[in-house]
């Protein structure tokens, strides 16, 4: 009997299990690898966020040039940048979801609005909890990691690809931003969970059980610099500014939709896709689905959890063998 999805704490499931995508498929399935690249893992948000970047790059940031040094004038800039890119995603995703309601809860993995009289949080309110968090320290943060890559760009210490004289190069590393980002994710993420660092800085994101848009990156700083640490490896690998970007956006705003606690957005009579169950489940479980589908960690290391009873049960009986083993 096929297993069927199972979500005993919310409103709406999906209606199937999360299965490896199809660019992991064996035998291989080119064709379907090939549309899972350019429309299942990027479709609508990775293609919004590269889009963005460029628009980002060449309108919205300072020219290179003037970042050899580092003065508070231009980095405020990349600050605000960021900051006003974030609030027009988790802001514009939280007015229409939860401020006017506008689908309801249609499509709502949990059952409860966000709270807004909780000990947990910062005044007692979920959202300025996690916009205080997510703009204070994670735009902080990641802007600092991002203006540290535009100075050794603009001091020459690595060379800036030029997309017309390597156009394959620049395509590649787009996409190449999409693995790294989730496998970075995966290590740092992985280690937050070991429970000394979980109880010190981790459990401030776990208190969101109920996400919303603003959840995705409000973080204890120190995560955030770990978080963030994703920008090193261009600090020694040669990309053009249009890809460190492109990384900035969909590690500081790409969590805002996959947190939002909605499945799917519904907007002009159309629906899209906009949730991230297979990560709601880690916020429901806590100790599985640590990564991402795109690249499936959990697969490899035996944290996979599909979403079906039976999974759930497999993912708690290999919990308690943990617990024997080490007792």
């Amino acid at each position: 009997m096929a297993s069927t999805p199972f979500n005993p704490t919310g409103e709406y499931q999906p209606e199937s299990t999360i299965g490896l995508p199809a660019l992991y498929a064996w035998p291989p399935r080119p064709l379907a690898a090939l549309k899972y690249l350019l429309f299942g893992m990027l479709f609508p948000w990775g293609h919004l966020y590269i889009g963005l970047a460029f628009v980002a790059w060449y309108f919205l940031t300072p020219e290179l040039s003037a970042m050899a040094e580092f003065q508070p004038g231009w980095m405020a800039l990349v600050w605000l940048r960021n900051a006003a890119l974030l609030t027009l995603v988790a802001g514009g995703l939280h007015w229409w979801l939860y401020l006017r309601r506008g689908q309801q809860r249609r499509y709502k993995y949990h059952d409860k609005w966000l709270a807004t009289d909780s000990r947990l949080f910062l005044w007692g309110n979920q959202v300025r909890d996690n916009m205080f968090w997510s703009i204070v320290s994670g735009v902080t943060i990641c802007t600092a990691y991002e203006v540290i890559t535009y100075w050794i760009y603009a001091n020459g210490h690595l060379a800036v690809p030029s997309i017309s004289e390597h156009p394959v190069y620049f395509g590649c590393m787009i996409l190449f931003v999409f693995f790294w980002g989730t496998f970075h994710f995966y290590c740092v993420h992985r280690f937050m969970h070991w429970q000394p660092v979980y109880k010190i800085v981790h459990e401030l994101h776990h208190r969101n059980v109920n996400t919303g848009p603003w959840t995705g990156i409000s973080m204890h700083p120190l995560e955030h610099l770990l978080y963030f640490s994703v920008f090193i490896l261009f600090w020694l690998v040669p990309v053009h500014p249009v890809v460190i970007v492109l990384l900035s956006l969909f590690m500081a705003i790409g969590p805002a939709p996959s947190h939002s606690g909605f499945n799917f957005v519904e907007l002009g009579g159309k629906r899209f896709f906009t949730g991230d169950w297979y990560h709601q489940l880690h916020h429901q479980y806590f100790n599985f689905n640590y990564g991402n589908t795109t690249a499936p960690l959990d697969k490899l290391f035996g944290s996979w959890h599909d979403g079906s009873k039976e999974s759930l049960q497999a993912q708690k009986q290999r919990k308690r063998q943990r617990r024997r083993q080490t007792a």
